[in-house]
């Protein structure tokens, strides 16, 4: 599903990531862990192709990185570290806004926004708005919006960043779900 050959990462003469290899079947979970700075967050970068490695490879089912990200972006749901919500629009709006960009099928956009309000648990939020929501719910909203189109891969970056413990529970027994 994954497949990582001696990536790396340079910024001027910095390299983030040096010579990375690995494989992840699908259905495996996997984590990333080390100290801040260790290239975690630039690694999720290249795999969801918001970036272009430096030298190496990555394979996501086949597709190259850098030869095929406009199909790898289709095929990933990805929530960074850094939740990019329209905090000025209600959630149900922006789960519409979402199905759009998305692409998905007319036919098909509320069936996907109800099921992905059901699995994240939404239900009580729908008309707020995001900048009002706490921030438990907001990376529930990240984690819908990565998940609505059904991806075949998700890459959550700190998806339990800054959640109280009940919700850090609650959000690892959805991505266990999910796997």
């Amino acid at each position: 599903m994954i497949n990582v050959k001696g990536l790396t990462k340079q910024y001027d003469h910095i390299t983030a990531i040096n010579n990375l290899s690995f494989n992840i079947k699908k259905g495996e979970i996997v984590g990333f862990l080390g100290p801040n700075g260790a290239g975690k967050t630039t690694t999720m970068k290249l795999l969801t192709c918001f970036m272009p490695p430096t030298a190496g490879s990555a394979h996501i089912n086949g597709l190259s990185i850098t030869e095929d990200a406009f199909a790898i972006k289709s095929m990933i749901g990805y929530l960074p570290e850094n939740n990019p919500l329209y905090t000025d629009m209600t959630v149900i709006d922006y789960l519409t806004f979402i199905t759009k960009i998305r692409k998905i099928e007319i036919t098909n956009q509320q069936d996907q926004i109800n099921r992905v309000i059901e699995l994240c648990e939404l239900q009580n939020v729908l008309n707020k708005q995001i900048e009002i929501c706490s921030k438990g719910f907001k990376q529930r909203i990240g984690l819908a919006q990565a998940l609505i189109h059904k991806p075949k891969i998700l890459i959550l970056d700190e998806p339990t960043v800054g959640l109280d413990p009940n919700q850090i529970i609650e959000i690892r027994h959805l991505i266990k779900e999910l796997g």
